[in-house]
């Protein structure tokens, strides 16, 4: 029978995406895994697969549409001989209880095949999961073509690697906790009473202006925010820098193979804090603390509309230029909203740098499930006291954001004084 398209959930917290573009048209053939749409969340513009031979027989949902909500049929994919007819929805009872929304570890319809990023069951020798059934799988170091998909077309999907984990009450990273309302904005009658008419312009909210302002309050709302502050002296990681920039390989026309920035040297240098301090390396859940075993470090970046952060995984491990190379590819294709899920999801702690505007101290607000975000100021020329003698120096002031209820204040500020030990002696960062 006819097999419904629904929209997929690309991320955790995706409710609607736009429908930015079909490339197969009305009657084309299409086989398993072939990339069929393109749609746009509020973080990335991602390519979407079939998990079925057949023929897309209608396009129900146009290209440009909005804010199509998830679990949406967008699609009627079709055998050989069959029509074009929407195969009746059966859903699942957690489907049934919210339509416009499917749950990370809930099946989607019985009688339909949901296309997502990046596949299902295991054809051809792939394995086909749902994109939060494989950060879990990462996170247990479970072998995804070792276990058995219960979803649709045997796709895997969260509950089966709950069952592969033997039931094990570790938590796995949580997914952050369902944004709440924004903060009440003003109505339409008090706009008229407060702003003259025709001195103002409403331009309406994107998805991602949206998203961030719900996770904001969220993150605000829910997370007891715990502040510290200390003071870093940039003196020899400049130097550090500058040699390592002015000996970087160079190819046939000149071009310098990496450039370190002081901002690569800061997410080395936090990484390797929260490995110097486990403690700090932790998210808060409702069942658990849990521990990261990795050091994954998270970076804001500014794009068009909003900001993104994309995540450097094992950065303690990674050299500086593997680093700064990472980020430059993510900053670009960030821009572009070209990020998949899996390269701006998870993490343990964050970096949010505003030292390039010139900005000498600020506090950022943590990105859940993160314990932790380091506020990072712009470095500059003061007077200080060393050795009892005045002198000048190169400093950079940074502010730790912990999660009172995972990191205190005496383990921040143990967090806070490894991360200065390895930003004001570079050479630890380099053997």
């Amino acid at each position: 029978m006819p097999i419904n398209i629904l929209m997929p959930a690309l991320s955790p917290t995706m409710e609607k995406g736009n429908l930015a573009k079909w490339l197969k048209q009305e009657g084309d053939v299409v086989k398993a895994g072939d990339v069929i749409a393109e749609i746009e969340t509020d973080k990335a513009t991602m390519e979407v697969e079939v998990v079925d031979d057949g023929r897309l027989a209608k396009i129900v949902v146009p290209a440009g549409t909005a804010d199509v909500p998830v679990n949406q049929l967008i699609a009627v994919l079709a055998g050989e001989g069959e029509d074009k007819q929407a195969a009746p929805a059966q859903p699942s009872p957690d489907a049934a209880k919210s339509p416009a929304k499917a749950p990370s570890n809930a099946a989607p319809p019985a009688a339909a095949a949901t296309v997502a990023h990046p596949s299902h069951a295991a054809v051809g020798g792939r394995v086909f999961s749902s994109p939060l059934a494989r950060r879990i799988a990462k996170e247990f170091g479970i072998d995804l073509a070792q276990v058995k998909g219960s979803g649709p077309h045997g796709r895997i999907v969260k509950r089966d690697i709950e069952s592969a984990k033997g039931g094990s009450a570790t938590p796995a990273m949580p997914q952050a906790p369902a944004a709440t309302a924004t903060a009440p904005a003003m109505s339409d009658a008090q706009i008229r009473a407060f702003y003259r008419d025709g001195s103002y312009e409403v331009i309406p909210h994107d998805s991602m202006r949206r998203i961030i302002a719900q996770r904001l309050v969220q993150a605000k709302q829910t997370i007891p925010h715990f502040y510290l502050t200390i003071d870093c002296d940039l003196t020899r990681l400049l130097a550090a820098r500058e040699e390592i920039n002015a000996t970087a390989p160079k190819d046939k026309d000149g071009k310098a193979s990496y450039k370190i920035s002081v901002n690569d040297f800061v997410i080395k240098a936090l990484a390797m804090a929260l490995k110097a301090v486990p403690d700090a390396n932790v998210t808060w859940t409702e069942s658990g603390m849990l521990k990261h075993q990795a050091a994954d470090v998270g970076v804001a970046v500014a794009i068009p509309g909003g900001l993104i952060t994309p995540v450097v995984r094992d950065a303690d491990a990674k050299s500086l230029s593997a680093i700064s190379a990472a980020m430059k590819d993510y900053a670009a294709r960030a821009r572009n909203r070209r990020l998949k899920p899996e390269e701006y999801q998870g993490g343990s702690s964050a970096v949010s740098n505003l030292g390039m505007y010139g900005i000498k101290q600020f506090a950022a607000v943590i990105n859940p499930p993160h314990a932790t975000i380091l506020a990072v100021g712009a470095g500059e020329q003061r007077v200080i006291v060393r050795d009892g003698r005045i002198d000048n120096a190169m400093m950079m002031t940074v502010t730790l954001s912990t999660d009172h209820r995972a990191v205190d204040g005496a383990l921040g500020a143990e967090l806070l004084a490894a991360f200065k030990r390895f930003i004001e002696n570079p050479v630890m960062m380099i053997v």
